[in-house]
């Protein structure tokens, strides 16, 4: 977990170009997912980053889609609770909703009326860190059910979106790729 590792993290994610659209480059991250060694190495250095950040969660909160797959197992081998932060329509019981402007248009963002309440910290993991605006909504999901929230933990950051400002909340990234 030295900075061999990240070098080799960094060489393992795929860039696409054009990908979804023209002039995006894309951060493939699945062929990080695909090598299990890999991925344990990389939890267990998310995890010691959250240790030495003085981070002591009760939850990890991961937004859909990626952010089940880190949120997940990083919860799991914390021995804490998992919150998922969905897409509209895809939660079954009630729900609070946020929605955020996107650079052209918006999205919105739910989690269960249930999940967490006073008392409880959270901490958002996710992938990627791009223009803040995921992270920034499901801070305000996991706060107006009275947790308290204490950052973001994220495999990649975009350089020169400035998504570390808008995100409402202190953020620790992996690697950083210009946006």
């Amino acid at each position: 977990m030295d900075d061999e590792f990240l070098a080799s993290l960094r060489e393992s994610i795929r860039t696409v170009p054009d990908f979804p659209i023209e002039g995006i480059m894309f951060r493939d991250i699945t062929p990080v997912l695909a090598d299990g060694e890999m991925l344990t190495e990389l939890v267990d250095r998310m995890i010691s980053d959250i240790d030495a950040l003085g981070w002591e969660p009760t939850h990890i909160a991961g937004p859909e889609s990626r952010g089940f797959i880190f949120g997940s197992l990083i919860a799991e081998r914390m021995g804490i609770g998992f919150i998922p932060i969905r897409k509209p329509g895809k939660l079954p019981y009630n729900t609070n909703k946020v929605e955020y402007a996107l650079e052209y248009g918006s999205n919105s963002l739910e989690i269960h009326t249930d999940a967490v309440g006073p008392g409880d910290k959270v901490l958002i993991a996710d992938d990627l860190l791009a223009t803040g605006g995921t992270v920034a909504a499901t801070v305000e999901l996991c706060s107006s059910l009275g947790a308290e929230v204490l950052g973001g933990i994220f495999l990649i950051e975009l350089e020169g979106l400035d998504g570390r400002a808008k995100c409402m909340t202190e953020a620790h990234s992996l690697l950083r790729f210009p946006a």
